[in-house]
């Protein structure tokens, strides 16, 4: 502003050079400029609204460089979208103090103008406008329940996005809400862990559950395709036939593949009775893994591919190494009893012979693999839905100490909020992978686009019990009303930009049930790593773990 003001005034010298010297003096008294405004001491700038604002005790403060003419200063000079404003001047007339009549709406955008009109009492050189957004009602917007009630609750919504909105022939999960015939892999992995969840929370029954899991064992095992038995990341929910993810990654997805395991074997040992339709899903689990040549995606390196095509081969070229979401694809490709991986290869591919360390300390908690300030949260969710982070470790971390420490910096950036966002807080925070206005985007630390997504928080819950709780009592009782439907809470939200997204996802979906129930009992955590073949893989890699 500072800036705009030396502008004008050399401006005004420029254009007055050739006058008198009375002339001058009598332009410049003529010309008044706006310092500055603000509201609530906060500087307002045209270019930037205000956000996050209360809605009483509103006061803005603008600053003239030239005294106001109290006796022809005209209120409807200064417009403003909340009402009608009581107007107080400062110890000289040059500051004007203006307060709305009316206590002003929640979560609602304003706009105060200053007009360039006589009837400022200023001559003003040019017109000004500023906005800001209200604060959100802080008010519980649903009864108060227990936190036990609250957890249940949250679980079986959430559950239906699953249940209810899966696809009709496939039983496998859509990849988001209206994606119609798309399903998905890895997604369709979470899914299926949900399943346990409801029948031992009472949400359907034993024999529902295994009802359903037989349809979707027998369209993986029977009909979806694969490519050297692994997944592709979409499939069409009917025909099974694979969905082009991007232009070259129509063929087998190595990551999705992994996570789609991850929840078939957790279910493998879920269904242990011997009845006809549990021994069948067992049998049906059995072939899908035993079939997936996990060696195939060496590519005859020591490392595993994530992408091969039949179409493009190994061009899109990505190896699959650490520290990310994908450390279950090593476990489980070492863990294979058919094409097995080596421990040389998870050195050299997935931990980089030591290169995913970190080490260093933020916000006080010490990292001990991965990128500044961790990356987004799904790094601690996906690849522990199944594996039990408790007490496992290997030669590069504790994974117990990896998942809590990135948890608690991820939470402790929100808390400090050092990029200003409106409602970033100590129970208002989770940064990870979701969609935000207008795109999508995997957020974090070093990538915060001012969007909260509510399964950062809440699948974090066995790490960050406390902050998980408080952040579930937050999106639920004060911003429920617009962030808790159909199934659960919607992807994400950003109370900056008045936005509150209106999808739901799979992936972001599936681990608030699990990583909530694995929580409360270890029931997922449990099931899959009473896995044998799982076991010796984690064997093989060198793994302490929990019952070792």
């Amino acid at each position: 502003m500072r800036n705009k003001i030396t502008s004008v005034v050399i401006l005004l010298s420029v254009l007055l050079s050739s006058c008198g010297k009375d002339s001058v003096h009598e332009a410049e008294l003529e010309k008044t400029l706006l310092f500055s405004a603000s509201l609530n001491g906060t500087p307002m700038t045209a270019s930037k609204p205000l956000a996050w604002q209360p809605v009483s005790d509103v006061v803005f403060t603008l600053e003239f460089s030239a005294d106001v003419d109290i006796e022809k200063f005209d209120p409807s000079a200064i417009r403003f979208s909340g009402g009608d404003l009581d107007v107080s001047y400062g110890e000289n007339h040059s500051v004007i103090e203006l307060r709305p009549k009316e206590q002003l709406a929640y979560f609602s955008t304003y706009t105060l103008s200053i007009l360039s009109v006589e009837q400022l009492g200023v001559n003003l050189v040019e017109s000004y406008s500023y906005s800001f957004v209200t604060c959100y009602d802080p008010s519980d917007k649903f009864k108060r329940i227990s936190d036990e009630e609250l957890l249940t609750l949250v679980q079986e919504k959430t559950f239906k996005y699953f249940w209810d909105y899966a696809h009709p022939v496939s039983g496998l999960a859509r990849e988001r809400l209206g994606s119609g015939e798309t399903v998905t892999s890895g997604g369709s992995g979470f899914g299926v862990m949900t399943i346990p969840v409801g029948i031992e929370r009472g949400f359907i029954t034993r024999e529902q559950g295994a009802e359903r899991m037989a349809v979707i064992v027998d369209f993986l095992a029977n009909k979806a395709e694969r490519f050297h038995g692994a997944f592709s990341h979409w499939l069409d929910g009917t025909t099974g036939k694979a969905k082009a993810f991007s232009t070259k990654d129509d063929g087998g997805d190595l990551v999705e593949t992994a996570l789609l395991m991850e929840g078939l074997l957790t279910v493998q040992q879920y269904f242990n009775l011997e009845n006809t339709t549990e021994k069948n899903i067992r049998d049906g689990i059995q072939k899908i893994w035993e079939e997936v040549e996990w060696t195939w995606y060496l590519n005859n390196s020591k490392a595993l591919y994530w992408h091969w095509s039949p179409n493009h081969a190994w061009s899109m070229n990505m190896h699959i190494s650490g520290w990310n979401e994908a450390l279950i694809v090593y476990v489980l490709a070492a863990s294979s009893p058919t094409y097995p991986i080596t421990k040389e290869v998870y050195d050299n591919g997935w931990a980089r012979n030591g290169g995913m360390k970190n080490g260093r300390d933020y916000y006080g908690f010490k990292l001990p693999l991965g990128s500044d300030k961790g990356g987004p949260l799904f790094f601690a969710h996906y690849s522990f839905l199944g594996l039990d982070p408790r007490n496992l470790s290997d030669s590069y971390a504790s994974y117990w100490e990896q998942n809590v420490a990135h948890s608690k910096i991820n939470h402790a950036y929100c808390k400090s909020n050092p990029r200003k966002y409106a409602g970033y807080s100590d129970e208002c925070w989770g940064l990870t992978a979701s969609d935000i206005p207008n795109s999508y985007t995997a957020s974090s630390p070093t990538n915060d686009r001012g969007t909260i997504a509510p399964t950062a928080a809440l699948s974090s819950m066995p790490y960050t019990p406390e902050e998980s709780m408080k952040a579930l009592r937050y999106f639920y009782y004060v911003l429920g009303d617009r962030l808790f439907k159909e199934y659960g809470f919607r992807d994400a939200f950003s109370l900056s930009g008045k936005w509150f997204a209106p999808s739901y996802i799979a992936i972001d979906q599936g681990p608030i049930v699990v990583m909530i129930e694995n929580y409360r009992t270890g029931l997922l955590w449990d099931c899959f790593m009473k896995n044998e073949d799982v076991q010796k893989g984690l064997d093989k890699l060198g793994f302490t773990y929990k019952g070792k």
